[in-house]
């Protein structure tokens, strides 16, 4: 059977398959990546790696530690927390990067780790971003991370991928910036939730490595959990470029770098890994680019979105603007922005803040003179890494102010104040606007109308094989319904934040709670032994685990729902707590109970078929992506926490033995 890229990527990285078994969209597996960022949250992850009994890093070579998001803190706190993750990884042998070598993503490009056809993850929601080198990057949560240090395996379900053509050439001044925001919002209702992403036709080879990082980089934003591009010359040439970059830490010599040299160029010349000819997608989306001007987006959100002639006849003032964060600091970005603000001044009343993406992307925007450029315009240099865009160290939004920013998000409060606004665009429009006093840009005539299409196939109607169960996870289930009506149901409205960071809140105390913000009612209505059927993009919001856990202790079997967060996925499976994903019964529900209730009993008895993958009701049965051995082994262990204890005693007595 044909696979597409994705598939053939997670093929690679896969462990624990039957022989000659071929992976696709659904399936539930073992993945063993080639590495694994973490960032400041390796404190975190160091925990819960202590936490499950682990002594040692099963491959030292699979963790990288870098050092990036509070970086402009200074109190001894956080520099006795910074130790001691500098500590441990020369404990453990992991490669570590200290506060100001620059954002984690960025070091992983740069430094080699993320290569063409290879599985890269990262405890951070940008991980996307390093699709944009023909990689296949993807979010885990700390509980992953943590077990990939113990064991260097963990789970995945291998998502819906979605093929995203883009055809003809953007028009000059027209940026990777731009697209994605383009896409972000005009696709806006959720069409790529959940889905990865692989970008193919003629518009890729028209876009440079950069504007394919940004693009790769925000397709998280678009709701996506991977954004792959394909390996093509300029892929090529960029590795050839770093090569030589790396090769002047040796004064020219030859690179005997670990990862970035003669024989990784060699193997890029060979035939790289492309999705096979008639490979199946859940649907394809088609851009033409020179249908794209420059836009805005906001404030608060990525999903309003317009030209910036439009958004220019709104006058709207700033008061801050930012060329910070991994998703455009790079030296072009700098340069762009350089270019407009040369021999100008930032406007009065106005702060600029620019941070590179790092160490060495200054030092090569000094070398070039865009660097000094931008700070003798009046831009007010920050320290390679993260800062302003999520809410930390200096240059945050007061109450009221509007900030205009090259970052990837602008949620409402996430850069300071709640009642501040934030839009995004592109390096060139901020310094522009920067330099205005107010949301503009030098932008000419362009497209007034978007060209872009969705098309979803029908469905093949594929019958889908008996599963083999494992020892300890249940052949079938059988409970009542009981229906949260609410879509987009989200973490807050399930285990409310006050009771997040309260360290001593037992299993029953979180069963009292649960659902507390959403409905009052739900812990008088539920009861023990129920399934709990939801809406779409059940569990969205924070990544906290307690609101999986939360149901879990109130007796909840399991959850279905049409969707869910991703997040709230993998903390639920973590933790030994099953989810499906039904959409056609969800409607069902929908259909037959109109209710201004938040909660319903439903009096339907669900029968839940493992075996089968079908969930039964009185009227009709429903099928589901199957439970592989990968899921059912951390529902039958408890979760992954007892999964990996369970994985290191084994070990052990093995060794003894």
């Amino acid at each position: 059977m044909s696979q597409n890229l994705i598939e053939k990527i997670i093929q690679r990285f896969a462990v624990g398959l039957a022989e000659g078994q071929l992976v696709h969209s659904g399936d539930y597996i073992s993945i063993q990546p080639a590495h694994v960022l973490t960032h400041d949250n390796t404190g975190a992850v160091m925990l819960k790696f202590k936490a499950i009994g682990a002594g040692r890093i099963a491959n030292p070579r699979q963790p990288v530690f870098a050092l990036d998001h509070n970086v402009q803190d200074h109190s001894e706190k956080n520099l006795e927390k910074y130790k001691s993750i500098e500590n441990f990884a020369r404990e453990m042998g992991v490669d570590f990067y200290p506060a100001g070598r620059g954002i984690g993503h960025q070091i992983m490009c740069e430094e080699g780790y993320v290569l063409p056809g290879t599985l890269v993850v990262a405890s951070d929601s940008h991980a996307n971003m390093y699709g944009a080198l023909g990689a296949l990057g993807t979010p885990v949560v700390r509980s992953d991370a943590a077990a990939l240090w113990a064991t260097g395996r963990t789970w995945w379900q291998i998502p819906p991928v979605t093929k995203i053509v883009l055809e003809g050439s953007p028009n000059p001044g027209v940026t990777g910036k731009d697209i994605i925001l383009t896409l972000c919002g005009f696709f806006r209702k959720d069409e790529v939730l959940n889905h990865a992403l692989e970008f193919v036709g003629e518009g890729v080879s028209r876009l440079s490595v950069d504007d394919r990082l940004t693009i790769a980089n925000m397709t998280t934003e678009w709701g996506a959990l991977a954004g792959v591009f394909p390996t093509d010359e300029r892929t090529k040439d960029w590795f050839r470029w770093r090569k030589t970059v790396l090769e002047k830490r040796t004064s020219g010599r030859p690179s005997d770098h670990p990862r970035i040299n003669t024989a990784l160029l060699k193997l890029l010349e060979s035939e790289p890994l492309n999705a096979d000819p008639k490979a199946d997608y859940a649907q394809t989306l088609t851009l033409e680019l020179d249908s794209i001007q420059p836009v805005v987006t906001g404030p608060d959100t990525v999903k309003t979105f317009r030209g910036l002639t439009a958004a220019g006849s709104e006058n709207i003032k700033i008061d801050k603007a930012y060329l910070v964060s991994c998703v455009n600091s790079r030296a072009d970005d700098l340069a762009a922005a350089a270019a407009v603000v040369k021999n100008r001044k930032v406007a009065e009343g106005v702060e600029f803040y620019i941070a590179a993406a790092s160490d060495e992307v200054q030092q090569e925007s000094e070398t070039r003179g865009d660097w000094q450029i931008l700070c003798a315009a009046g831009a007010i240099p920050l320290p390679p890494g993260c800062g302003p865009c999520i809410g930390l160290g200096a240059g945050l939004l007061g109450e009221g102010e509007v900030g205009i920013s090259a970052t990837n998000r602008n949620f409402k409060g996430r850069m300071g104040a709640k009642s501040a606004r934030a839009y995004l665009a592109s390096p060139a429009t901020v310094a522009a606007s920067a330099v205005a006093g107010r949301i503009t840009s030098q932008a000419d005539r362009y497209p007034q109308t978007i060209r872009a299409k969705l098309e979803i196939p029908a469905p093949a109607g594929q019958k889908k094989p008996s599963v083999a169960v494992l020892k300890g996870f249940p052949r079938s289930l059988e409970g009542e319904a009981v229906f949260c009506t609410q879509d987009n149901l989200n973490t807050d409205g399930i285990f409310p934040g006050k009771y997040t960071y309260l360290d001593d809140f037992p299993p029953e105390r979180q069963a009292e709670v649960v659902m507390e913000n959403y409905d009052p009612q739900f812990v008088r209505l539920a009861r023990d032994g129920d399934i709990l059927v939801g809406g779409y993009n059940f569990g969205t919001g924070s990544s906290r685990e307690q609101a999986a856990t939360a149901l879990k202790y109130k007796g909840i079997r399991l959850v279905i729902a049409a969707s869910f967060s991703e997040t709230f996925k993998r903390n639920a499976i973590n933790n030994g707590f099953l989810v499906i994903r039904q959409q056609k019964l969800v409607e069902a529900m929908k259909s037959a109970f109109h209710t201004d209730k938040h909660t319903l009993r439903t009096g339907w008895t669900l029968k839940i078929d493992f075996i089968r993958s079908i969930i039964v009701t009185e009227e009709k049965s429903y099928a589901f992506d199957p439970v592989g051995t990968a899921a059912q082994e951390l529902i039958a262990a408890g979760g992954l926490g007892k999964w990996v204890s369970a994985t290191l005693n084994v070990n052990d007595n093995t060794k003894e033995m």
